[in-house]
C-alpha cells in the first residue's frame, strides 16, 4: 500500500510543469507544517530553501529517533528528504512560519508559506499538536462562533499575502483544515480572489452561523474535503464541501494519521464511507442536536479544568506519567461542585445514548431489508 512517503519516492522527480499541483501534493505540504521550525525558520519575510531547513533541522534531531517514533507528528520533518530527492519539490523556499501556543486564549495555532517551483504560493495551517491548549480550542468550536484560533488564521492568510504576488493556496490537517478554509472565507476580498484551492485534510467543519455567511459561500467551491473512510474528526460539525473518501491502511481513528491514507499514482485511491465512520457522524451530530451551546461550554471547561489540574501542558507528559495524571484528575473531579459533576455525567451520558439510538436503528433497518 502506497503512502505519501513512496509517492516522493516514485513521483517526486516528475516536475508541476509535466503533471501539475495534485490533491497529495497539498497533503505533503500540509503534513510537513507539522514538524517544528523554531529555530530553523524565520518568522518574517526571510526566505529558507527546502534544502537548508532540512540541513538545519537534522543537526539536532535524529532520524532514527524519529523512524522509530509511530507518530505522524514526529515524522513529518521525514516528508523533506523525500521532497529533495526530486525535481518536484527540490526548490521549494519556506517563509513566514508561526508557532503560537496561548493558554489564556484557548489558541494553539503554527503556520508557514511555502513557495513552490510552479510560481504558487502554499499556506499551510498545523493540526492540532499534543498540547491540551490545542485539543481545548477544538472542543471549543461546538459553542463558539469564532475562536481566536481561526481570527489568527485570517491575519496570518492577509499578512503572508501581502508578501508575495503569487496565486494562493491554502491548506491543512485536522484543525489546520479548519483553519485553512475559514481564513480563506474571512481574508480581505483581494486575497481570496487570488486563492486557486483549498485543501481541509480530515478537518472540523464548522457551526450554522458561518456555513449561512456570504464569505463561506463564496468559497466553497474552491474547497476540497478529503477525509479517510473512517472519518471521526472529519465529522465534527458540517460543512457543504463535498468529501474526497479516501483509503487507509489504518483502522478506526487512527486513520486520522494522513500518513496511512493510501495513494495510487498522483491521486488517493477512492473508497466508500465505512459503517464506522457513518455510525459515527450521526451519533455526534444527534449529540450536539440535544445540548444548547451553554451546556457545551460547561461541559467544555469542565472536562479541561479535569485535565489542566494534572499541571501537565501535553497528553505526552500525561501518558508518560499515567498514574500521577489519573490521581490528579480524580481529585480535580472530586473538587467540581455537585451539580456541576452531575451535568458533566448528564452530557457523557447523552452521547452514549445518542450511540445507542443510532446503533439500535442502524440494526432495525438491516432486519427490515432482510
Amino acid at each position: 500500500m502506497a503512502d505519501i512517503f513512496d509517492y516522493l519516492k516514485w513521483r517526486g522527480d516528475i516536475p508541476f510543469e509535466t503533471d501539475p499541483f495534485n490533491e497529495v501534493d497539498n497533503l505533503v505540504l500540509a503534513e510537513l507544517a507539522y514538524a517544528d521550525f523554531d529555530g530553523i525558520l524565520s518568522s518574517g519575510s526571510i526566505k529558507t530553501t527546502l534544502r537548508e531547513a532540512d540541513r538545519r533541522y537534522f543537526e539536532t534531531h535524529s532520524r532514527e529517533s524519529i523512524k522509530e517514533d509511530s507518530g505522524h507528528l514526529a515524522r513529518a520533518a521525514l516528508l523533506m528528504d523525500g521532497m529533495l530527492s526530486g525535481k518536484r519539490f527540490a526548490g521549494t523556499k519556506l517563509t513566514y512560519y508561526v508557532d503560537v501556543v496561548n493558554a489564556d486564549k484557548d489558541m494553539q495555532i503554527a503556520a508557514l508559506t511555502y513557495l513552490l517551483p510552479d510560481g504558487s504560493a502554499y499556506i499551510a495551517f498545523r493540526g492540532t499538536d499534543s498540547t491540551i491548549v490545542g485539543w481545548k480550542e477544538d472542543f471549543n468550536m461546538s459553542y463558539l462562533p469564532e475562536t481566536e484560533g481561526q481570527r489568527s488564521a485570517v491575519r496570518y492568510l492577509n499578512d503572508a499575502a501581502s508578501r508575495t504576488r503569487r496565486p494562493l493556496r491554502v491548506g491543512g490537517h485536522s484543525k489546520g483544515g479548519n483553519f485553512a478554509v475559514y481564513a480563506a472565507a474571512f481574508c480581505d476580498k483581494k486575497v481570496q480572489d487570488r486563492i486557486i484551492s483549498v485543501y481541509t485534510n480530515d478537518g472540523p467543519g464548522f457551526r450554522s452561523e458561518v456555513m449561512k455567511s456570504e464569505e463561506y459561500r463564496r468559497i466553497v467551491p474552491k474547497v476540497t474535503s478529503i477525509v479517510p473512510d473512517t472519518s471521526i474528526i472529519g465529522m465534527l460539525l458540517t460543512s457543504k464541501a463535498k468529501n474526497m473518501i479516501v483509503g487507509s491502511s489504518a483502522a478506526g481513528i487512527m486513520q486520522h494519521d494522513a500518513l496511512t491514507w493510501q495513494i495510487e499514482r498522483n491521486r488517493f485511491v477512492q473508497a466508500e464511507p465505512s459503517a464506522l465512520g457513518l455510525f459515527v457522524k450521526e451519533s455526534q451530530q444527534k449529540w450536539l442536536s440535544n445540548i444548547d451551546d451553554e451546556s457545551r461550554e460547561s461541559f467544555v471547561n469542565t472536562l479541561f479544568s479535569v485535565l489542566e489540574a494534572t499541571g501537565m501542558d501535553t497528553f505526552g507528559e500525561m501518558k508518560g506519567q499515567k498514574l500521577r495524571a489519573l490521581e490528579r484528575m480524580f481529585d480535580s473531579i472530586k473538587g467540581i461542585p455537585k451539580e456541576r459533576q452531575a451535568e458533566f455525567m448528564e452530557i457523557i451520558g447523552g452521547l452514549l445514548q445518542s450511540g445507542t439510538h443510532v446503533a439500535r436503528n442502524a440494526i432495525t433497518d438491516r432486519l427490515k431489508q432482510e
